[in-house]
């Protein structure tokens, strides 16, 4: 089976679109396409796994408690076990953004 990564996507996003791609054991790959969304104010994400999140379109950005990491397609940015951090969508913007998020293992992503 093959999959268009940037197809079925509605024009207008209200909230960022998650779909799971693969979901084995341990082991999830998800599509995360956005428009400049960002994530709420409050304590930020923190997932008991390590992730890997891959920009395949637009630029992505990633504020975590120490620093902002801003990627842009083909980079990849590593978050490790509860390492807590937010979408930064602040930069207005119409434009899609598209990436892979990589979860469950449990190193570190090379």
């Amino acid at each position: 089976m093959t999959v268009n990564l940037f197809s079925d996507v509605p024009g207008d996003l209200r909230d960022e679109l998650f779909t799971t791609l693969l979901d084995a054991a341990n082991m999830r790959i998800e599509r995360i396409v956005s428009q400049g969304h960002a994530s709420p104010e409050g304590p930020g994400t923190t997932k008991t796994t390590t992730s890997g999140s891959s920009s395949l379109k637009g630029t992505v950005r990633l504020k975590f408690e120490d620093e902002t990491v801003e990627t842009r397609p083909r980079e990849v940015v590593n978050i490790l076990v509860h390492r807590r951090h937010w979408v930064d969508g602040r930069r207005p913007t119409s434009r899609q953004s598209g990436w892979l998020s990589t979860t469950g293992m449990s190193g570190e992503c090379h």
